[in-house]
């Protein structure tokens, strides 16, 4: 407006020559453009506004109508006495517990691994013949033949038999904190011995014997050991064959982590407030 008026003065005075006139017209013509294209923007950016707000209030409806459903199932459940955070605190405490235990487990995994290749790498061939060793759920499992170790029907460890205990004493030694128990097993036959009344006795008596070379003899702590006899009731192949009751009559070393660092944990577990758990169905 303000371009037009002085072009026209201008021209009426006949101070501005024609040619002047025309660039301040072609100005104002672009000014008038411009303005256009800025009202338009407006006129687009007021609209996206009002888009804004509407779903902004279409959010707030919706925020307060699931606020209004929170304050009912809060209700609902003892009148908003659950306490989320607490609970939350107590999962993440019990998940901090079963990761400990966890932990505990894979450790003693991996060191019963090692016990178990060290006592494998320890025995030459001629005596790995008759020795078996295994780790099998966290236990480690040493079977030695009962042709190594007793003559039939006795319970004296015989001289070859030494060497054998020997290193398995210093493998055992190497672990201290490790529980021993050493477990005789024998086939269905009976036994007739004066001094010997059955299967379980003669078990029994192994065990020990073996207990007590280990201690006497190797110098392994008694408080680790346990001596206990199985009898004829934990075959491991059927007792219709030589063969079979061969495998059968077997004393057995079992190696097992001390319960004691799981009875820790357990006892540490993370007390559960069951007034607050009551709340939540």
């Amino acid at each position: 407006m303000i371009i037009a008026a002085t072009a026209a003065m201008l021209a009426l005075s006949g101070c501005v020559s024609h040619k002047k006139y025309n660039l301040l017209q072609a100005d104002y013509n672009a000014s008038q453009v411009a303005l256009a294209e800025s009202r338009t923007k407006v006129t687009s950016l007021e609209s996206l506004l009002e888009q804004a707000r509407r779903n902004n209030q279409e959010l707030k409806d919706n925020y307060a109508a699931l606020q209004r459903t929170l304050d009912q199932s809060i209700q609902t459940n003892q009148s908003g006495n659950v306490n989320i955070s607490k609970l939350v605190d107590e999962i993440n405490a019990s998940n901090n517990y079963i990761k400990r235990l966890v932990d505990a487990k894979s450790k003693s995994d991996s060191l019963l691994m090692v016990l178990s290749n060290n006592l494998t790498r320890s025995l030459d061939t001629s005596e790995l013949k008759d020795v078996d060793v295994k780790v099998l759920k966290g236990v480690v499992y040493i079977s030695l033949a009962d042709n190594m170790l007793f003559k039939s029907g006795s319970y004296d460890i015989s001289p070859k038999a030494m060497d054998i205990l020997d290193k398995i004493a210093k493998i055992i030694k190497d672990y201290k904190n490790y529980s021993v128990l050493v477990e005789g097993n024998t086939d269905n036959v009976p036994i007739s011995r004066t001094n010997i009344r059955n299967n379980w006795d003669l078990s029994a008596l192994r065990a020990s014997s073996v207990v007590q070379v280990l201690q006497d003899k190797f110098g392994v702590d008694p408080q680790r050991l346990t001596a206990g006899g199985r009898g004829e009731y934990n075959p491991v192949a059927t007792n219709a064959t030589a063969e079979g009751r061969q495998l059968n009559r077997r004393t057995q070393i079992i190696i097992t982590p001390s319960l004691d660092q799981f009875l820790d944990l357990i006892d540490k577990a993370p007390d559960t407030d069951s007034s607050s758990a009551a709340g939540v169905k």
